[in-house]
């Protein structure tokens, strides 16, 4: 399993997260090449069917940025956020899919090196859990 490289998608929301990666970027941070960004406007804006469609199309893990509690450009949609991403891990759970194949995290403009500390663990326990078992499955 050492030479897998998982395939990562990561939800940013515009106003905080997606800032925190350019910051992280301009940096210079060190970070995984397999991370492919999908700039969205409020992790609220992230519906569950995306997840679920990626995950089901071989995607090894889903990570959902929003800005942190209280500082949503959008005032409630990281609220909203909190509250639907531990449903659809315990949606894919019972779906026998490893709920730690998603994760959900807040990340200000202000933090590229958190932005960057989130990817590269979340990257690194993809890697542990190994490759999606839905990955060779054509529907």
């Amino acid at each position: 399993m050492t030479d897998f490289k998982p395939s990562i998608l990561a939800f940013c929301c515009n106003w905080c997260s997606y800032a925190g990666a350019d910051l992280a970027g301009v940096s210079r941070l060190q970070m995984p090449p397999n991370v492919h960004v999908i700039r969205v406007m409020c992790s609220a804006s992230v519906k569950p069917e995306y997840v679920i469609k990626a995950v089901t199309q071989g995607i090894d893990g889903v990570l959902v940025l929003g800005c942190h509690i209280g500082d949503c450009h959008y005032l409630t949609g990281n609220h909203r956020t909190a509250k639907r991403i531990p449903l659809l891990q315990k949606i894919l759970d019972e779906a026998g899919i490893d709920s730690r194949r998603i994760k959900l995290d807040w990340v200000s403009a202000a933090e590229g090196e958190k932005y960057q500390k989130v990817v590269t663990e979340f990257v690194e326990e993809i890697r542990r859990l190994g490759p999606n078992p839905l990955r060779e499955v054509r529907f």
